[in-house]
């Protein structure tokens, strides 16, 4: 019997002995996050924004250990004010482990072409991979929503059909620039044009989503980030 307990315990201390070694190995990864208001989180908590709910999700599951995120957006940033904004930040030197890029919404609200975006975007994109160390299988580029569905654009009566088709179009060509240069692309267009009018799902200048959407595109973004071997 005291054999057997003696067994027991040393079991039980090589257990927590194991723990403790893969908590200390464990790297601490960081993040970067790129985008405009979508990616900011307009009119919600910091908690609540897309990028934060991430990491909170992935540090829950013991897998991963990532600081906080670094944001670099703001309302109404077009393609080429966000690259601006990069050069005006303090980026480490050293890389990112994981790196996403929203942008895109206001080259269209802006009334931008299409073909000017893709030549911005594709060029961003590059910038973004090289953050992210060269490693392509670490950067996500998730699709611009449609804001022609929220209660803001039916209040000023935008025409919700054009929105629809310039937003598509945008997307088309994130996808495929994205495709070329083998990159994570998340579709989150389709789920908000379905939701997006709901008054829960906007905050409270009926435009930006709330962080109940910001839940739902950190939950796609889970799902690929899980894929990543770091």
């Amino acid at each position: 019997m005291f054999h057997l307990l003696l067994i027991i315990q040393l079991s039980a201390a090589l257990i927590t002995m194991s723990e403790f070694l893969d908590s200390q190995d464990q790297q601490t990864l960081s993040y970067l996050a790129l985008g405009d208001s979508y990616t900011i989180g307009e009119g919600v908590d910091e908690k609540e924004r897309y990028p934060v709910q991430l990491i909170s999700s992935l540090n829950q599951r013991g897998k991963y250990h990532f600081s906080s995120p670094q944001i670099i957006a703001k309302t109404g940033w077009t393609v080429d004010e966000l690259e601006a904004g990069i050069k005006a930040s303090a980026i480490n030197p050293d890389g990112y482990d994981l790196v996403t890029l929203l942008i895109g919404v206001n080259n269209q609200y802006r009334g931008r072409p299409v073909a000017e975006f893709e030549m911005e975007f594709e060029a961003l994109l590059k910038r973004a991979i090289g953050f992210a160390r060269g490693e392509k299988d670490h950067v996500i580029v998730l699709s611009i929503p449609d804001w022609g569905v929220t209660p803001f654009a039916l209040g000023k009566s935008a025409d919700q059909a054009k929105v629809a088709r310039e937003i598509d179009a945008y997307n088309l060509a994130k996808r495929s620039v994205c495709s070329q240069m083998g990159i994570i692309f998340v579709n989150i267009t389709d789920d908000y044009r379905e939701i997006g009018f709901q008054t829960e799902m906007v905050v409270e200048d009926e435009l930006h989503p709330s962080g109940l959407v910001y839940s739902r595109w950190s939950e796609k973004l889970l799902t690929q980030v899980q894929k990543i071997k770091f």
